[in-house]
């Protein structure tokens, strides 16, 4: 069995301060080698997520680390102790990126080529998986993974042309001959169906395992944060039902980041994250995570997951976590129909971190007057703590107060979320938003049945009413400015 990694590096954009070894706020290319090899080396990381999706990316990132960092990899190899892990674009969704899939798959058999040439043996494969997202049923697994066994590997053994050589005779041989596809879910719906679309897609394969990637970000951006969790933990249920059902070892990985609403996984917080979500395998580790702490905090905590020997989830009441499910993300999409003009408003001053491109089939549902579009989560999350309003409360209000004492039961850890989030809380934004008032003092109303511990940041407040000032008078040179100021106190930007 190979090894599986426990800590996967990630590209998200959601760090405020930039790492020493960035040439430019928005890091891409040359930085992101760089990062790969820092999240290996220093923090211990042993997985880094290369991302070709919505963003250009460098296709010879495999020759550049082994060629830069001889020394390092020499010691440590990669595709047997640290991994480099591709997500690619899902032709099915991101129809303009389509064809980034098949060069970033094309990629592979060329990255097995600079590994060969750099250990002077066949060695293992340095890139062998990739990362499907948004997954949606077993057929779009299956199109990856044929589509590399068939068209990229397969090629090989074909003539040029009629009595002439074969391709492989050729160019050479091209490894892999197959990899892995790690379907990753972002949307509820299917999470709820993981076990399904994982049986389906299994049933023609010799694997004795898979990776399974459940998102924690665009669940909570498109239905809020208790649909998020709870989607999260049913949806690690079925997995380790089927797991127990196949006789296969399934590994999930979770997709948290640093703010609560998007997974509550900073230096200070893993063990909290480590007891909701015990039956992760690999956790992803962003760059709030890694830029916005003092180093030794970052590999501490990093250290902490990979010791980490994760168990089945404790069973618990579905039809509840259903049900809650249901009632906030109708609430929370309710609420969020009527302030998006705000939050794309003030999206547009957050600090990009990154070139990336709009993440397209989020929050985007169809109304009489039109269409609803957000900024990716990290943006959303942004506008929203840098007017003091946590998007962790929203969609709340549809629950009764025995409703939420009941949750607490699923979602262990939501008094501590919530008091972490209601830190930059700030009562001005209730009188920018009338629409939506009564529903959110609702929510404040029922918070005071939960055992909240909640420390005001009075210096956030202060610069989130400078903001909301500024918002009201259409003053907006400064907000970069500030929202950076205020991403600062938080450590992460959203």
């Amino acid at each position: 069995m190979r090894k599986i990694p426990r800590v996967m590096s990630t590209q998200h954009p959601d760090n405020v301060s930039l790492p020493f070894f960035a040439e430019t706020p928005d890091m891409s290319g040359e930085d992101e080698i760089q990062e790969a090899y820092y999240a290996f080396s220093h923090l211990g990381c042993d997985e880094q997520m290369w991302d070709s999706e919505g963003k250009e990316v460098d296709d010879f990132v495999v020759k550049k680390l082994l060629t830069r960092y001889p020394h390092f990899f020499r010691k440590r190899r990669l595709g047997e102790e640290i991994f480099l892990t591709l997500r690619v674009p899902n032709p099915s969704v991101e129809k303009e990126e389509a064809k980034i899939l098949v060069e970033a798959l094309e990629s592979i058999p060329r990255s097995m080529d600079a590994a060969r040439l750099f250990y002077g043996e066949v060695p293992s494969p340095p890139i062998f998986e990739v990362i499907l997202p948004m997954t949606t049923s077993a057929e779009e697994l299956n199109r990856v993974y044929y589509f590399y066994k068939n068209f990229i590997s397969g090629k090989q053994h074909q003539a040029i042309y009629p009595g002439s050589v074969t391709v492989a005779e050729w160019v050479g041989d091209f490894l892999p001959e197959k990899i892995q596809v790690i379907p990753l879910f972002e949307d509820v719906s299917y999470m709820l169906r993981a076990d399904e679309i994982l049986r389906e897609y299994l049933k023609d394969k010799e694997e004795s395992y898979l990776r399974v990637f459940l998102a924690r970000s665009d669940p909570a951006l498109n239905y809020g944060i208790v649909a998020a969790v709870l989607g999260n933990k049913i949806a690690l249920k079925k997995v380790y039902s089927l797991s127990q059902e196949l006789e296969k070892e399934l590994f999930p990985i979770l997709g948290a980041g640093s703010p609560p609403f998007r997974g509550n996984l900073s230096p200070y917080t893993v063990d909290y994250v480590l007891s909701e979500y015990s039956f992760v395998e690999t956790f992803t580790v962003q760059s709030a995570f890694k830029y916005d702490n003092p180093i030794e905090d970052a590999i501490t905590a990093i250290k902490r997951i990979k010791n980490f020997v994760r168990y089945p989830l404790e069973d618990f009441d579905e039809k509840l976590a259903l049900q809650c499910i249901e009632k906030t993300s109708e609430e929370y999409q309710d609420i969020i129909e009527k302030i998006a003009n705000l939050i794309n408003l003030l999206s547009r001053y957050v600090p990009r971190r990154r070139m990336r491109k709009l993440h397209v089939g989020l929050f985007g549902y169809s109304r009489q007057l039109g269409k609803i579009t957000l900024p990716r989560a990290i943006g959303f999350c942004s506008a929203c703590y840098s007017i003091g309003l946590p998007p962790e409360i929203i969609g709340l209000s549809a629950l009764t107060r025995e409703e939420l004492l009941r949750l607490k039961e699923i979602y262990k850890n939501m008094e501590i979320d919530l008091s972490l989030a209601m830190r930059y809380f700030n009562p001005k934004i209730l009188e920018m938003i009338p629409e939506v008032k009564e529903k959110l003092l609702k929510a404040l109303n029922l918070l005071n049945t939960l055992n909240l511990k909640v420390e005001t940041d009075l210096d956030h407040r202060e610069i989130t009413s400078r903001i909301i000032k500024d918002l009201k008078r259409e003053n907006y040179l400064g907000l970069t400015n500030l929202i950076i100021e205020a991403g600062l106190l938080r450590r992460f930007l959203g």
